[in-house]
């Protein structure tokens, strides 16, 4: 079986820069989900609180028969358990769900309620070696720049919205000069704008004999860009892990950067009705 190449964290732990994410799939699949790829080869998952399903997350990874340093899993700290010391409890119920005993990355899912409680709470999990490493999401830059500026830990990971419709080219710049890993959640943009029909990528995946999804998914591992893609079919979980055996030119490259309109196919995170109905969300 072939190993994903990985990217190498500001901390120096090293994530698969291909993964496997379970946003939206129910708990009554998830295990069989995380199992499949786990047999496919993906050894990164990709949970959160909020999805409701960490529990069929952490039984598919202990039935395995992969050690646990062989699998980076990461889970995210939703915005009702911001803040130092719900941050713990929240950190410590998710490790209880899962069934484990450390996390590879825990992420502040979202820059809302008492961010910079909550990341000092994720600072010390880190050094008790509960987290081998601490990040965010959906940081818009200036958020990103400003939690950097007044904690001690640099942020190893932003993960935030990032396909061929939204490529965040200049963010991306950015966060390398800050030395923050970018992630991309929702890499075919859910099919929105038909994506998996769209002429530009159909005819680049013609070329090389692979889908539309397999030239996204290469497309941003060759930007370096961390990629989690979620499929509850085991044909098409083997699919989106079969992308290192080609590579796109950079004429091929500059077609996809055309693609980029710039703004966000889902939610505007600087909108103030975003900011009321994520912070409402509660954890069922």
């Amino acid at each position: 079986m072939k190993t994903t190449p990985t990217v190498t964290l500001n901390n120096g732990v090293e994530m698969p820069i291909l993964g496997f994410g379970v946003y939206q799939i129910s708990r009554s699949e998830t295990q069989q989900a995380v199992s499949a790829a786990l047999e496919a080869g993906y050894r990164s998952i990709d949970t959160a609180a909020i999805y409701g399903n960490e529990e069929g997350v952490g039984s598919a990874v202990r039935a395995c028969g992969l050690a646990r340093d062989e699998v980076f899993i990461t889970s995210k700290l939703w915005v009702q358990d911001a803040g130092e010391e719900p941050a713990r409890r929240a950190f410590e119920t998710s490790l209880a769900r899962l069934g484990i005993e450390y996390l590879d990355i825990y992420l502040i899912h979202q820059p809302f309620g008492d961010v910079y409680g909550a990341w000092r709470a994720l600072q010390d999990l880190m050094r008790e070696g509960l987290a081998r490493a601490i990040g965010v999401s959906n940081f818009h830059p200036d958020r990103l720049v400003d939690l950097i500026a007044h904690n001690e830990v640099t942020p190893a990971v932003n993960q935030i919205e990032c396909h061929p419709f939204f490529q965040r080219s200049d963010y991306q710049m950015l966060m390398q000069e800050l030395n923050v890993q970018i992630e991309s959640w929702s890499p075919f943009a859910r099919g929105r704008s038909d994506l998996f029909a769209n002429p530009t990528l159909s005819e680049i995946g013609a070329k090389h004999g692979k889908t539309v999804p397999q030239v996204v998914l290469r497309w941003l591992s060759q930007r370096g860009v961390v990629s989690i893609p979620k499929s509850a079919r085991p044909e098409r979980i083997r699919e989106n892990l079969d992308i290192f055996d080609f590579d796109l030119s950079p004429t091929e490259v500059e077609h996809i950067a055309k693609l980029d309109t710039g703004s966000t196919l889902f939610l505007e995170h600087c909108d103030p009705k975003v900011v009321s109905e994520l912070s409402s969300l509660r954890i069922t």
